[in-house]
């Protein structure tokens, strides 16, 4: 059976002069230490920076690109009070909180604050 894959640009990357990180993904990367057992669930992917990240938007189309996302495969549970966007025939979720609440719905952790 797939696993759902998790698209993340990288710890650190070189950018506008100078080391930088996503904090979107670090978001993430952060719930993933403090449940390690989300990351049996996921494939984690690292995306570069430049556009278009041709995993993610080979996917789910172009102008699709975004880091952090969550492509589901095709027989994975959703989570109740989660909205799934669409594209290229595939389920995915564009952000860290709406990853996140798709962990909290299906695995039990903690739902994120204003999300």
């Amino acid at each position: 059976m797939a696993r759902d894959t998790l698209f993340l640009l990288p710890p650190g990357f070189e950018a506008n002069g100078q080391r930088e990180f996503c904090p979107e993904c670090a978001e993430i990367w952060g719930v993933l230490a403090w449940y390690p057992a989300l990351k049996e669930t996921v494939d984690v992917v690292y995306v570069g920076l430049d556009h278009p990240r041709g995993p993610i938007a080979g996917l789910l189309g172009p102008g699709k690109h975004n880091a952090p996302t969550l492509v589901l495969a095709e027989n994975s549970p959703r989570a109740s009070g989660v909205t799934y966007s669409q594209a290229g025939g595939h389920d995915y979720l564009p952000s860290a909180r709406l990853i996140a609440r798709h962990f909290a719905g299906l695995h039990g952790t903690p739902m994120p604050r204003g999300g």
